[in-house]
């Protein structure tokens, strides 16, 4: 009998550590790398994604993991947003976006990007989520002057103040 509450109450610490595992993971969204469709609650040099409408307070929300080709960088806070723009004229069917993070002494400037330097500003065009893609548009980048750009795999995180 002795065994029989033991394994009851294996499954049932198991079942409980299985749905707080559940609770804690958070499925990453999918980044709206169209700019012409852009997500809501983004700026325009943003690269946006579908936020979570649950109404559960987060520190941050992240992206989907996805490619992105770095087309520049420079000391942070220094690429104006007329630059993105004009790099964004060269790429229309692909988000150009670049790092803001806390510039202008503007707290709600909170997107930050993972697999950059936070002490650095970058312009970037969005890859799509799959290498090969993000290759094809590094040559389109070289091609058209950006002979410094690189690719990376990164994700959007959106940090609440």
């Amino acid at each position: 009998m002795a065994r029989l509450w033991r394994a009851r109450l294996a499954h049932i610490i198991l079942r409980a550590m299985d749905m707080r595992l559940g609770l804690m993971l958070v499925i990453a969204a999918e980044v709206c790398g169209d700019p012409a469709q852009p997500c809501a609650g983004f700026r325009d040099n943003d690269l946006s994604f579908a936020r979570e409408s649950t109404g559960t307070a987060r520190a941050e929300e992240v992206s989907a993991a996805f490619f992105a080709v770095i087309l520049k960088s420079a000391e942070r806070c220094t690429i104006p947003e007329a630059e993105r723009r004009r790099i964004q004229a060269l790429f229309p069917k692909r988000k150009v976006f670049s790092s803001r993070f806390e510039c202008d002494g503007d707290a709600e400037n909170n997107v930050k990007y993972t697999n950059a330097e936070e002490k650095r500003a970058f312009v970037a065009v969005y890859a799509g989520g799959v290498q090969a893609d993000a290759d094809k548009l590094l040559a389109e980048a070289r091609a058209k002057g950006f002979a410094d750009a690189n690719v990376r795999r990164m994700q959007v995180t959106l940090v609440h103040p």
